[in-house]
């Protein structure tokens, strides 16, 4: 028996590398250098489709939220990642953190959050999500075991919220 999941899975684990830049990038669009963000659309989510019937898949967000029918284009998810970048890459403080699981976009953080009242924290981030309709989850800053839980946020909460959410931090 031929077993061909396996160079399936590799196949997507190529068409999510991204080549490496020169440069770090600062913001979503500028991370967008992969197979899976520049292949016809259909193409994209068809093979993720078949390499997720035969294995975990790891995918960007906007991606497993096109496949679940929570947004209807990729262009539409890349918009709100552009949203929220144009927001915050306005405001002092806040930086876009590009290392992260194969295939993830990438989340914001709020470094003035690090130092937290009783020594260093983690800090408050901005992170894309298909977990809701909104695709935004704000994470405060915390410190200490545990995870902190993530608020559901859209980019329009962000944007009305963000100067109090600067405060706490």
């Amino acid at each position: 028996m031929v077993r061909v999941e396996a160079m399936l899975g590799l196949e997507w684990s190529s068409a999510l590398e991204a080549p490496n830049p020169a440069e770090i990038a600062l913001t979503p669009a500028e991370a967008r250098r992969s197979w899976v963000n520049r292949a016809p659309e259909d193409e994209v989510l068809a093979m993720y489709r078949s390499v997720r019937s035969v294995e975990d898949a790891p995918a960007p967000w906007w991606l497993r939220a096109l496949d679940r029918g929570r947004l209807r284009s990729r262009a539409e998810g890349h918009a709100v990642e552009d949203a929220v970048s144009e927001l915050l890459s306005s405001r002092p403080g806040w930086v876009f953190v590009p290392w992260v699981d194969l295939g993830e976009v990438g989340y914001w953080e709020y470094v003035p959050s690090e130092s937290g009242v009783y020594g260093p924290a983690t800090p408050t981030t901005v992170q894309f999500t298909d977990s809701h309709r909104g695709f935004v989850h704000l994470v405060p800053a915390h410190r200490g075991p545990g995870h902190p839980h993530a608020i559901d946020f859209t980019v329009a909460d962000l944007r009305a919220q963000i100067e109090d959410i600067e405060l706490i931090a």
